[in-house]
């Protein structure tokens, strides 16, 4: 099997730490700042920081619109903390005029858990193997709201946050209100990577099919 190109969206944020985690798992990591970058991965890392500074830079970068064009065709996409916000289709506590790229079906609220002085770590169930993952949050948002074909993956257990969504997946896309970069622990990596492997495969067999029927 091919090593699959993940990209990381390298506008701000945990740039490098995504890099490193997608070369453990096995992928090609590389940084992504302008749409022929863009054009050339397999999938795509949207990273923690700011949600409003990430959107106005990729807008700047001519990016958002293939960013929005490229998750509407397909394109697997993971987004931690920031990124999550980024890929839903629904915001709130945000600024009247924030854009997003979308594609999730999702209601998300912005710094829901509270300030830089509010971050906190917590056990979080996503159903992997191994157990439950140690989640850092840091002025992160959560889910509000998930769609009909939106899968939870996990919420958080105990305290004021309790039963809160902070892991989603709708097909291709998974979203995560934690940073899993910033922890030993690669599960998260290791399935989006798996994503990406399964969607270059589904690819691979449908255009084998296609020159099937062209030389029928």
């Amino acid at each position: 099997m091919s090593t699959p190109v993940i990209g990381v969206l390298a506008l701000q944020g945990d740039v490098r730490e995504h890099l490193g985690a997608l070369t453990e798992q096995g992928a090609r990591a590389v940084p992504v700042r302008r749409p022929e970058e863009l054009a050339a991965v397999d999938g795509l890392v949207l990273p923690g920081g700011e949600s409003t500074t990430i959107v106005k830079l990729a807008a700047r970068f001519g990016l958002l619109e293939p960013l929005r064009a490229a998750v509407q065709a397909g394109l697997p996409a993971y987004g931690s903390c920031a990124g999550m916000i980024l890929l839903a289709d629904r915001i709130l506590d945000a600024p009247p005029d924030q854009e997003t790229v979308g594609g999730l079906d999702v209601t998300v609220r912005r710094n829901a858990f509270g300030r830089q002085v509010d971050s906190f770590e917590s056990e979080v169930d996503l159903g992997l193997d191994g157990g439950p993952l140690r989640a850092v949050f840091i002025r992160a948002p959560w889910v509000e709201k998930a769609g009909e074909g939106v899968e939870v993956l996990g919420r958080v257990v105990g305290g004021a946050a309790d039963d809160r969504i902070v892991a989603v997946r709708q097909g291709n896309l998974v979203a995560t209100s934690f940073h899993p970069e910033l922890t030993g622990d690669r599960r998260v990596h290791a399935l989006f990577v798996d994503i990406v492997r399964r969607h270059l495969a589904e690819r691979a067999g449908a255009d084998a099919d296609d020159e099937k029927g062209h030389d029928s």
